[in-house]
């Protein structure tokens, strides 16, 4: 009574009721014996107080106070907080020290309201502690906030009232500005209506910047909705278990709170939004939610990986086993963002003649989605149920510059006829129409040519391709124009290039000559027996003759000297002549 302005008025009460009730009861008891019409209002009164004693007595929290050997019974059937919170109250009350927390501080702010234990009953009292407390301590620390805005779940409409929501929401919003974001983790323990104002506060502030609000927005999703991404397989143990109806509210908000512009790709991720649509589709969210979720993973498409991609088909309609349909629109929304940045592109002047020199990042962008969808082709592929006209709307659904080459799309055509050997020579060769044959390497020209599964019109295309690459490539080598230093080296090259294949000519005639100088010499060798035995000559020479020349032609001293001299000139004068000057 003391520090509680209520409990003193209400007991006070009691008091001042409780003299009339004696004074009734006995003057009912004193006139019971007179008739029979007394004796019923008295059994009635006993009756009515045994109701009254025995509704006292199911009252969860009661205040009692023995005085002259009578029971004072005071009920609050509302109380903030609980039996627990009370008995705080109730211990600050009787002077034992009390531990205010960040989660016991909004309800014990809340108590000292609903009990009057304000300044005006007693000083330091219960509710200038709590205050004091919220003030300078727990609004202070946005992980503290977070506590007291997640105690006040349980304790409103009063903590509206006394504006505790609002100011634990201005802290933590004021605070999420901050270098430091490690605490975004504690705000998955709020509830999804709590989040919701924080994520609205956020938003307007200026002084928030929108990488925070997405690092805010991933932590929460992370933490409260299970399985949300397969790399990561923490949980907080303080975040609550959700049902699969809570879960899916969950999901429709974090899609409704993402920015409505293109993400940073920082923190809200490619892979972030892809594990949002996975999910969307386990839990069956709304159709609404999930053509934005597709629509917000298109803007990131090109920083996607395979994975990502891998989009189970959970629904009982769909044959394959992953859901092609949704990474076909994926893909077209993504290609209308990029043609309409194009045409944003376009309309300047200056920006078209830098674009004509660098490639536009979106450029970049379709050709990294080109080399994805071909992969996602590659992986689906060998899916059974993956109809021939799927697999070929999907791959078709890029647009030509997309693939500098088609060695990846390909691929996967080669893998499909491979799972998929009863197509019909129609659907064989829709599928290998997908394939630019011009656009295909070396290497895949060959492994075409001898690929068995393809049809002999394909085979004969990439030949046929093969051999006008080949052309192209020569005549483009012969003809490019390069600058004047790269051209004299272009020159001086072709011209060493002319010259040994001279001289690989030359070789191949001194070969020839080298025969025929090895049969003279056995033609000679076998005239050699008819000599005289004195080794000399017939005509009596001492070999300065022709003998001698004989001996010389036999060691081809002769034809080696006539053809050296002879080819030296003529390669010296050759590349006298090409390189423009005098021998």
């Amino acid at each position: 009574m003391a520090k509680s302005r209520k409990i003193h008025r209400m007991l006070t009460e009691q008091e001042e009721q409780r003299p009339a009730r004696r004074r009734r009861r006995r003057r009912t008891s004193g006139d019971g014996g007179d008739s029979g019409d007394d004796g019923a209002a008295e059994t009635e009164i006993e009756e009515a107080e045994e109701e009254e004693e025995e509704v006292e007595r199911d009252e969860q929290q009661q205040v009692r106070r023995e005085g002259d050997g009578q029971v004072y019974s005071i009920v609050f059937p509302d109380f903030p907080g609980g039996p627990g919170t009370f008995e705080v109250a109730a211990k600050f009350c009787y002077g034992v020290r009390v531990d205010l927390t960040a989660w016991n501080v909004a309800p014990l702010r809340c108590a000292a309201e609903y009990l009057e234990m304000t300044e005006d009953h007693a000083e330091d009292n219960l509710a200038a502690r709590a205050e004091a407390y919220l003030e300078q301590t727990v609004l202070r620390h946005p992980c503290d906030a977070t506590k007291a805005l997640k105690s006040c779940e349980e304790l409103l409409p009063l903590a509206e009232e006394l504006g505790i929501v609002d100011r634990c929401v201005e802290a933590i919003a004021a605070r999420s500005s901050a270098a430091s974001r490690s605490w975004f983790d504690d705000l998955a323990v709020l509830g999804l209506r709590m989040y919701k104002r924080v994520m609205a506060a956020m938003a307007t502030r200026d002084d928030v910047r929108a990488e925070a609000r997405e690092s805010c927005l991933v932590s929460y999703a992370r933490s409260t909705i299970p399985g949300l991404s397969r790399s990561i397989r923490r949980r907080l143990a303080s975040a609550p278990v959700s049902s699969e109806v809570e879960q899916k509210e969950l999901l429709e908000a974090v899609v409704a709170s993402l920015p409505a512009d293109k993400c940073s790709g920082r923190v809200v991720t490619a892979k972030f939004l892809f594990a949002l649509l996975r999910t969307s589709h386990i839990l069956r969210a709304s159709d609404a939610a999930r053509a934005a979720l597709e629509r917000k993973a298109a803007t990131q498409l090109e920083q996607a990986a395979l994975e990502d991609m891998l989009i189970p088909s959970y629904s009982g309609a769909a044959e394959t086993l992953y859901d092609v349909d949704c990474v076909e629109r994926i893909v077209r929304y993504f290609l209308a963002e990029e043609e309409l940045g194009g045409e944003a592109e376009s309309s300047s002047a200056a920006i078209e003649e830098e674009a004509a020199q660098v490639p536009r990042p979106s450029a970049v962008a379709v050709v990294q989605v080109g080399k994805l969808v071909d992969s996602y082709l590659a992986e689906v592929a060998s899916d059974a149920n993956l109809k021939p006209a799927k697999f070929c709307e999907l791959a078709l659904s890029l647009p030509e510059h997309a693939r500098i080459y088609d060695d990846g799309v390909y691929r996967a055509v080669d893998i499909y006829l491979k799972a998929h050997p009863r197509l019909t020579a129609e659907e064989r060769d829709r599928v290998v129409g997908v394939v630019d044959c011009r656009k295909l390497t070396v290497e895949a020209c060959t492994h075409a040519a001898q690929n068995e599964r393809l049809p002999l019109r394909a085979v004969l295309q990439v030949l046929f391709f093969e051999q006008l690459q080949l052309r192209r490539a020569i005549t483009g080598t012969l003809l490019a124009p390069a600058p004047p230093r790269a051209a004299a080296l272009a020159q001086e090259s072709q011209v060493l290039r002319l010259d040994m294949d001279s001289v690989a000519s030359r070789v191949q005639e001194l070969e020839r000559e080298c025969s025929s100088m090895r049969r003279a010499i056995k033609k000679i060798d076998g005239r050699g027996g008819s000599r005289s035995p004195g080794g000399r000559s017939p005509d009596g020479g001492d070999g300065s003759g022709p003998a001698a020349g004989g001996r010389r032609a036999r060691h081809g001293c002769k034809f080696s000297t006539q053809v050296c001299d002879s080819q030296a000139r003529n390669v010296v004068a050759s590349r006298a002549s090409r390189m423009g000057m005098s021998p």
